[in-house]
């Protein structure tokens, strides 16, 4: 909470200076902050409640299973795949994973599905193909994947 009240505060500060500065260029951009910020805002609230409603039907003794420390190898494998085909935001990615890890989750597999969430985009691979060409695109996932397994097995060896 302090954090939220530092960084607020810092905020507040900077847009007061901004606004003695240049009233207008600090209107400009306030406004399209505010445009940015609606436009994300239905994505932020549907992956709010898909973790919300996940995590109500999702027991922790059911992710601790699944993911959890005693879910060794294969909990990663599973990370590995379903962070692979995941499309989610990554100001979503870290705290999904700190609630995954309070609920029971171990951390290598928590590492294995947060790096993959960040790192490969399977979903994204025909968009990729047409902008870079498919040898890139192919060459820079499978290097997202075999990054966050030797992520995931670096924790495991540090954690475990």
């Amino acid at each position: 909470m302090i954090n939220g009240i530092i960084l607020y505060s810092i905020a507040i500060i900077f847009v007061t200076i901004s606004f003695i500065k240049d009233r207008n260029k600090t209107k400009d951009a306030l406004k399209q902050s505010w445009k940015m910020f609606r436009n994300i805002l239905p994505d932020i609230l549907s992956i709010m409640l898909f973790v919300g409603l996940s995590l109500s039907l999702l027991t922790p003794s059911f992710i601790s299973s699944f993911l959890g420390e005693e879910s060794g190898l294969m909990g990663i494998v599973y990370s590995t795949i379903i962070g692979s085909f995941a499309l989610i935001p990554s100001f979503i990615v870290f705290p999904l994973g700190d609630t995954l890890v309070q609920n029971g989750a171990g951390l290598p597999q928590v590492a294995a599905l947060m790096s993959t969430m960040m790192a490969v985009g399977v979903i994204t691979i025909p968009m990729e193909q047409k902008l870079f060409g498919r040898g890139f695109a192919y060459s820079r996932n499978a290097a997202g994947i075999v990054m966050s397994l030797l992520f995931a097995y670096i924790i495991w060896v540090v954690m475990g």
